[in-house]
This record gives structure tokens, C-alpha cells and sequence, in this order.
């Protein structure tokens, strides 16, 4: 999931803005990321969406205007989840309580699929999509991105 970024030249800084995000913007000094300092403000802006019981808009596709470049910029996959199951429930027009029933789970645990904080197990996720009528997808994609690409921890032997 992604969200596509607006981002300009300030002065000397640079500006990221997320135009179907009210109030979802960042700066970054001469020097520092602004792809980084975007992920985070979407990312903290989403959340608070989320923690104050709103449904924050879905993605939707912005082309650059002017003299701002449109940049996507990815959203963290556990938070993605909680986004994507919020967004089903409320096109589904179900309440936590309802979800539950159907999935044969408490109010509580669907209510902490929908809690930025919680990591939720596969099988979960799997009982509340078929419950919404949709269907648990999974994958990984290749990274471009030299900050993402990291070497794998070698193994640690178990002892006998």
C-alpha cells in the first residue's frame, strides 16, 4: 500500500505534502531524506487517524502539479492491516461486534485488529476477511531501496 507525496522546494527546504491527507505535510532540511521524514509523517498521521476512531481516506492517485514531483511513498505492512481491515469493515457496514460473530471471534480481538499497535496473527486476519467477504493476500516485493536492504543475520546454532 502507498500513498503518493507532493514534494517541492521551500526556500532551502524541501516540502512533502499528501494531498488527500488534510493537514499531512513535512519538512526536511538541506541534507536530510525527505522520502524518510515523509514515511514517518504519514505514518504518525494515519495512526492518529486510526486511534481517534476515524477512518483515514484510502490512497487514491495523484499526478504532480506545477513544480511538485509525486513521489510514493510506502506505508508500514502491519499498519497497512489495520488500515485495510478498518476499510472493509466500514465498506462492509459492519460493526466490530458483527465482524466478530461471524468470524467466531470476541468484539475485542477485532477490535485490536483495527489498533495500529497490535500484531496480529495470520490466522485472524484470514477468519475477518472471510467474515468482510474478501480474501487474505500476502506477498513480498523486491526493494530498490538501499536503507531497506539488509543482510541477513546469520543463524545461531541451538545448543544440544
Amino acid at each position: 500500500m502507498q500513498y503518493t507525496a507532493l514534494v517541492t522546494k521551500e526556500r532551502k527546504q524541501t516540502l512533502a505534502e499528501f494531498p488527500g491527507c488534510p493537514g499531512c505535510q513535512t519538512f526536511a532540511d538541506p541534507g536530510e531524506d525527505i522520502v524518510v521524514r515523509a514515511e514517518e509523517a504519514l505514518a504518525g498521521w494515519l495512526e492518529a487517524n486510526l486511534v481517534s476512531g476515524q477512518s483515514p481516506p484510502e490512497p487514491a492517485v495523484v499526478r504532480a502539479r506545477g513544480h511538485a514531483k509525486a513521489v510514493p511513498i510506502v506505508v508500514p505492512a502491519k499498519l497497512a492491516i489495520t488500515l485495510s481491515v478498518r476499510w472493509a469493515r466500514k465498506r462492509a457496514g459492519l460493526t466490530q461486534a458483527e465482524v466478530a460473530r461471524r468470524a467466531g471471534l470476541s468484539q475485542p480481538v477485532v477490535a485490536r485488529l483495527e489498533d495500529p499497535d497490535h500484531n496480529p496473527t495470520l490466522d485472524t486476519l484470514e477468519r475477518v476477511a472471510a467474515a468482510l467477504g474478501t480474501r487474505l493476500e500476502v506477498g513480498l516485493s523486491p526493494t530498490h531501496d538501499p536503507r531497506t536492504a539488509r543482510t541477513a543475520a546469520p543463524r545461531r546454532k541451538r545448543a544440544a
